[in-house]
């Protein structure tokens, strides 16, 4: 399952005022969902009889099998990761003791059905693996493909100045650019990142 889970996408979900990034794997045998506000990392891995033993305790008047529990909850969090939730569903989330509850209200064979994920702080290695070494590859995929885009700028405006020399004119004046400077474009950069993270 935790396999499979490294191939999902993070998603952005609400509950409330509250926003979280996400990500989940369902499957016959069970799930795990993976769950964070970028402060900490909650998770829950439960298989086909800690699934039965919670629906029995949840939802005492529905009595179908545990893979229609599981396919119900595949079906509700797809839509909530997929940005589309279910209308008449619910989700709400609570900070419980070194912990994330989030609680699940909608329908199941025209029943009410509950339910709710108990997570617990993810280990360092699950965090590592599925969120900072992910995120440092890819900041460092970010940095080379700038590196690239900035030295084929320099170069495009070392061509530029080269047809300039050689009496070359623009033909529409409003397409003329001031040269790339590569310092005032990180300030900037930076500049904006700041303001967005505050």
């Amino acid at each position: 399952l935790e396999s499979s889970l490294l191939t999902q996408p993070w998603a952005s979900v609400c509950f409330g005022e509250s926003t979280f990034l996400a990500k989940a794997c369902f499957r016959d045998t069970g799930y795990i969902l993976l769950i964070s506000d970028l402060s900490s990392v909650w998770y829950e891995s439960a298989d086909v009889e800690v699934v039965g033993q919670r629906s029995k305790e949840l939802n005492k008047r529905l009595t179908v099998h545990v893979s229609s529990f599981l396919h119900r909850l595949r079906k509700l969090m797809c839509c909530l990761l997929a940005g589309q939730p279910d209308t008449a569903t619910s989700f709400s989330c609570h900070h419980i003791a070194g912990g994330l509850s989030l609680h699940v209200k909608s329908e199941l064979s025209g029943l009410p059905f509950y339910w709710d994920f108990h997570c617990c702080p993810a280990p360092v290695e699950m965090v590592s693996r599925h969120l900072v070494r992910p995120l440092i590859r890819m900041s460092l995929a970010l940095q080379y493909q700038v590196q690239g885009l900035t030295s084929l700028l320099l170069q495009k405006d070392a061509e530029i100045e080269d047809y300039r020399e050689s009496g070359a004119t623009l033909s529409r004046d409003r397409l003329r650019t001031e040269p790339f400077q590569e310092g005032t474009f990180q300030q900037n950069f930076m500049t904006e990142v700041r303001s967005g993270a505050s």
